[in-house]
């Protein structure tokens, strides 16, 4: 036997399994940090960084600009002592350039797309659920006014009390023509009427 074996014999118990054996790695620490060979970036600092850009590429500044460049990539290498040219006339480098820029800017604008996008989707949500609220308040307040409007069917309100007090004095208008007889008086009146 291997002096490996015999040494692993030793240390596990008869009728152990491989489970109940040592591990050299413990489950309660991270592991160590794997060798990466392509470079780490943050994610977020990448994608503010694109949407920067893309917000640089659609503006008029930047056309200006590459305008103003491209011309005078063009009058440089017409007018230009042969020797200081460096971009003949079907200017192959400018094509090359421009194909170079327009290939970084399509990935960029997609890129500062999609994280717009992102932040539409959560302000879509969280609009959904402001409104989903709304509703149920809506609908709660709309059962208190009827709870409130069948109470106050019971109740006497102003405007009933109002036609009440109307009703009485028309009623103590209708009377005050009428001479006012107090229940002293007409037993005085009897007397009187019976001497």
């Amino acid at each position: 036997m291997a002096p490996e074996r015999e040494s692993l014999r030793e240390r596990t118990p008869t009728g152990a399994t491989a489970a109940s054996r040592p591990r050299t790695t413990r489950l309660d620490q991270p592991l160590p940090r794997r060798r990466r060979f392509l470079p780490e970036y943050d994610p977020e600092a990448f994608g503010r960084l694109s949407e920067r850009i893309a917000r640089f590429l659609g503006t008029g500044r930047f056309i200006v600009w590459m305008t103003v460049v491209i011309i005078l990539w063009v009058v440089w290498n017409i007018f230009a002592p042969p020797g200081l040219r460096f971009d003949e006339y079907p200017f192959i480098f400018l094509t090359l350039m421009l194909s170079l820029q327009a290939s970084y800017a399509a990935p960029l604008i997609l890129l500062a797309q999609n994280r717009q996008d992102d932040r539409d989707r959560v302000n879509l949500e969280q609009d959904r659920k402001q409104n989903e609220r709304s509703i149920a308040d809506t609908e709660y307040l709309t059962r208190e006014i009827a709870a409130l409007r069948i109470g106050l069917g019971e109740v006497a309100t102003r405007d009933w009390i109002r036609s009440e007090l109307q009703d009485m004095v028309k009623e103590m208008d209708g009377h005050r023509h009428d001479p006012v007889v107090f229940p002293a008086e007409r037993s005085r009146g009897r007397d009187a009427d019976d001497r």
